[in-house]
């Protein structure tokens, strides 16, 4: 049996040039910045794997200005866009 030590395998990691991705803004004002944000699910013990109830946070960003939660984080939470608040 061979117990000599091996080298680790080095994967060579490319050069990521962010000035070339898209930059998300938000759909309802336009804002690019956003700041984490969590749903929380209430888990029935009906349907929680343990027989007992829980709460499941699920992190998304919302929209620094506004509060918007992209359309495309909201998918598979069970929540609707909301609709944007027009000031009055």
């Amino acid at each position: 049996m061979n117990m000599k030590a091996q080298k680790p395998i080095k994967n060579p990691q490319q050069k990521l040039d962010l000035a070339k991705a898209d930059t998300l803004n938000c759909q309802a004002c336009g804002n690019y910045l956003f700041i984490t944000s969590t749903i929380i699910k209430k888990i029935s013990a009906i349907m929680s794997p343990n027989g007992q109830e829980g709460l499941v946070p699920i992190e998304v960003f919302s929209c620094g200005n506004c509060g918007q939660v992209p359309t495309e984080m909201l998918k598979g939470t069970g929540l609707e866009p909301a609709e944007p608040k027009l000031d009055s």
